[in-house]
């Protein structure tokens, strides 16, 4: 559908809790292939509804495991810790060391508003659970104390 301008941090949007979704209609559906067309020309492995400026419960995550819709996403269960490097399209040139589940279980609903149950792990359970902060107003910054400006060029 279209690339959409990613907003930086500093932009109010980042910061609110993001509205439910209650209607599936074409709007999100038009929504959800904006996210898909942003994250693939951005080159990133997920992006939230608020990340292109719509306060709402959207995330999609492009992974090793595949490509995702999550509408309205929940985490139900988290397992275990892992430690490692996040960066994120709205803080472009930074990146932090964040702790996350390593293992966890999301119900959502698909752009049809049919639900669905996800067991992800290692990568694919951070990139979900960064990905879902951002509906709460979190973003990974929140939860580093140690991040750092990536070399130009990264």
């Amino acid at each position: 559908m279209a690339v959409r301008y990613v907003v930086q941090n500093g932009a109010p949007v980042l910061r609110e809790k993001s509205a439910e979704i209650k209607n599936f209609n074409g709007e999100l559906a038009e929504l959800l292939s904006d996210l898909k067309d942003t994250v693939r020309a951005e080159n990133g492995c997920g992006l939230a509804a608020p990340q292109i400026g719509v306060s709402k419960r959207v995330v999609v995550v492009d992974v090793e495991e595949g490509f995702f819709e999550m509408v309205n996403p929940v985490i139900v269960y988290a397992k275990g810790e892992q430690i490692g490097e996040e960066g994120c399209l709205s803080v472009k040139g930074k990146q932090g060391t964040v702790i996350r589940p390593d293992k966890i279980k999301v119900e959502y609903r698909d752009r049809n508003g049919r639900k669905h149950k996800l067991t992800a792990e290692g990568f694919f359970a951070r990139a979900v659970c960064h990905e879902l902060d951002h509906l709460d107003g979190i973003l990974y910054i929140d939860k580093s104390d140690n991040v750092y400006d990536l070399p130009v060029g990264e």
